[in-house]
């Protein structure tokens, strides 16, 4: 008998940096019950393409803005609430960092050195792909 194949969620995320004094940082969020340190994601919404959808998810979950490259960084996958998800994910070099924006209230958000945001995250999928920034 076969088992029935789990249906993976698709998603699309960013990782927003900037250069500050010739030094590259890269932003993180904290999950919604700022428990964990993520990169800003979320689903990718109808009629929208992932980079489009994923600088979405920065403004929302980061306050950030800034121009997405389209070529896709690389993908990582996590389980939450018994469901499987896969990211694909983007660079975004902020232009704008916002002062007040929708999720302000439920993230919190930190530049750091890309080595010390390797540390950060939990998922080694995640740190693969942050480990090109270092």
């Amino acid at each position: 008998m076969s088992r029935k194949a789990k249906k993976v969620f698709k998603q699309s995320g960013v990782i927003p940096y900037r250069v500050t004094n010739g030094k590259i940082e890269v932003l993180l969020v904290t999950t919604s019950d700022c428990k964990n340190w993520v990169i800003p994601k979320g689903g990718i919404c109808n009629g929208m393409s992932p980079p489009a959808s994923a600088a979405k998810e920065a403004w929302e979950e980061a306050g950030v803005i800034g121009e997405v490259d389209g070529n896709e960084l690389g993908r990582y996958k996590y389980r939450k609430k018994g469901k499987i998800y896969q990211v694909k994910t983007f660079l975004l070099a902020v232009e704008t960092v916002l002062s007040d924006w929708p999720e302000a209230n439920q993230r919190r958000r930190e530049w750091l050195d890309p080595s010390k945001a390797i540390k950060r995250v939990k998922k080694a999928s995640l740190k693969q792909i942050l480990k090109g920034f270092s």
